[in-house]
């Protein structure tokens, strides 16, 4: 399995751990997840889908629930108008982004090692720090969130306006024109990162600037979620790894899954802002 392909799987699993099959209309619990960046197919995630719904739907005693996979931020916001979700599974500039209109609550948090997103860098051939990378071309896929880059990961060092941005639409896409030529520098995330020791030509690659360390995706609960089914959600977090779910959460390379609160993502939400 690449890396690309387990990020979907990934995504997929957090799904279907939260996804009971349609025929419980009445009752059902709605659930978003919202992995922007990603890649992969979400067809892939199948079989751990199968794995995951008894052990969910056990745990939380839901007599249905329903799960929409989302990779942009104005899909989800449709998903969450219409279908007032309970629950989210979002990655860390969506949960930002969407924290204060919807009056999100943290209540865990899923660390993993295939989603990528915890932390950023600037790699160049030929630039060997950050005053190198600045004034010069900048290939990204992550500056459609400038605010995000800037206060989050960036704090400071440097503003897209430092650059001549070149944008792209895939994670593997930068890394090509990088490759290529076509810019100077670079902005990747760890996942991304990652890729470049399996990719032919991509020799003399290195890292310019790194971030520090962010917080994983976020689990959230929304306010239309009870009080009490919110913490029993957030206590059976640390278990859907156990027993039967351990060897598929080892396969899509989540490293933790476990309750917790707005205390870990203090210092980013600080950052970005109301």
């Amino acid at each position: 399995m690449t890396r690309a392909a387990g990020a979907s799987v990934l995504v997929g699993s957090l799904l279907a751990a939260l996804y009971v099959p349609a025929g419980h209309a009445q009752g059902d619990i709605s659930i978003l997840v919202l992995k922007e960046h990603g890649t992969g197919s979400q067809a892939l995630a199948q079989p751990y889908v199968d794995r995951f719904v008894a052990l969910a739907a056990a745990q939380n005693g839901w007599p249905g629930a329903k799960g929409q996979y989302y990779t942009s931020r104005s899909a989800a916001e449709g998903f969450i108008a219409a279908q007032k979700p309970h629950y989210g599974i979002l990655s860390l500039a969506a949960f930002l982004a969407l924290r204060g209109p919807h009056h999100l609550d943290v209540i865990g948090e899923v660390a993993t090692s295939l989603a990528g997103g915890r932390q950023y860098a600037l790699i160049s051939r030929s630039a060997e720090g950050l005053a190198g990378c600045k004034g010069k071309t900048l290939v990204s896929d992550h500056t459609d969130d400038a605010r995000f880059v800037e206060r989050v990961v960036a704090r400071g060092d440097f503003r897209l306006g430092d650059f001549t941005l070149l944008q792209t639409q895939r994670p593997l896409q930068t890394i090509r024109k990088l490759m290529a030529g076509e810019a100077a520098c670079a902005l990747v995330d760890d996942s991304q990162l990652a890729e470049l020791s399996h990719l032919e030509g991509a020799d003399g690659i290195h890292t310019a600037w790194l971030s520090s360390e962010l917080p994983p995706m976020a689990v959230v609960a929304f306010p239309s979620a009870p009080a009490g089914e919110r913490a029993r959600f957030r206590e059976s977090l640390e278990h859907l790894c156990d027993d039967g779910g351990h060897s598929a959460c080892g396969e899509v390379g989540i490293v933790s899954l476990e309750g917790t609160d707005d205390a870990n993502y203090g210092t980013v939400t600080r950052l970005y802002g109301p």
